[in-house]
């Protein structure tokens, strides 16, 4: 089986699919993440500094990686997000504003000739992120929202950000025939969910499995994409 664990920022996507991969024994795969990217596509700027034609070719990048890392796969694994969530990150800044942050309490951002080109763009870069989307996964689990954003300092969105987007992908999937369950709750009760729904059968106990996903977060680099790019030019 090929899942996508879907959600836009702050819901427990990497988390929950680190625990549910040691649950089952399938092998778990993510996109490079923009932190990663950053520092060897446009070094020594953040992501809220970019503009648009540098946010296309970023999310260009991770669909890529995204796309390779699934092809060493076979037809079992579990994806952390999808195409679709790049492209849609992407699409919801023509109405929140390349920098979200920056527009945080206006309903509609200016239609300048930048926006108005980025988002044409996105028009055909959906293309084939659903494309891909309905070739390289069987199903989709979504986390809905439960929990506030974490300010890392990193992602230069919002509440508001994160709704829209939400929204998006889920009307996507929806407009697109591509399965879906919702899957809510303390991770425990989202793995218990999981099991029920796709029979899984467990390699190790819930516990056991949140505890080596536990692990494996710890070790996760969460330097700044700054902090990054000092250990590329050392």
């Amino acid at each position: 089986m090929k899942l996508s664990i879907s959600g836009t920022y702050s819901v427990g996507k990497t988390i929950t699919s680190m625990a549910l991969s040691h649950l089952t024994g399938i092998p778990r795969t993510a996109a490079p993440t923009m932190r990663e990217i950053l520092p060897i596509s446009i070094p020594g700027k953040t992501l809220e500094e970019c503009n648009g034609a540098e946010l296309i070719m970023l999310i260009t990048r991770r669909i890529q990686g995204r796309a390779v890392a699934e092809s060493h796969l076979g037809d079992d694994y579990i994806s952390d997000g999808s195409s679709l969530h790049e492209w849609a990150y992407a699409t919801v800044r023509v109405k929140v504003g390349i920098n979200p942050n920056d527009s945080v309490d206006l309903e509609t951002v200016e239609m300048t000739d930048e926006v108005r080109f980025y988002a044409e763009v996105m028009k055909q870069i959906k293309v084939p992120a659903v494309q891909h989307a309905k070739k390289a996964y069987d199903v989709f689990v979504h986390l809905p929202i439960e929990f506030p954003i974490v300010e890392d300092g990193h992602r230069p969105v919002n509440e508001r950000f994160r709704s829209l987007a939400e929204g998006l992908l889920l009307e996507t999937l929806a407009e697109q025939d591509i399965p879906v369950h919702v899957v809510g709750g303390p991770i425990p009760e989202r793995l218990q969910k999981m099991l029920d729904i796709f029979r899984f059968t467990p390699q190790m106990s819930i516990d056991e499995a949140i505890a080596h996903a536990q692990e494996d977060y710890s070790k996760i680099d969460t330097r700044t994409e700054i902090e990054r790019l000092a250990d590329t030019v050392a």
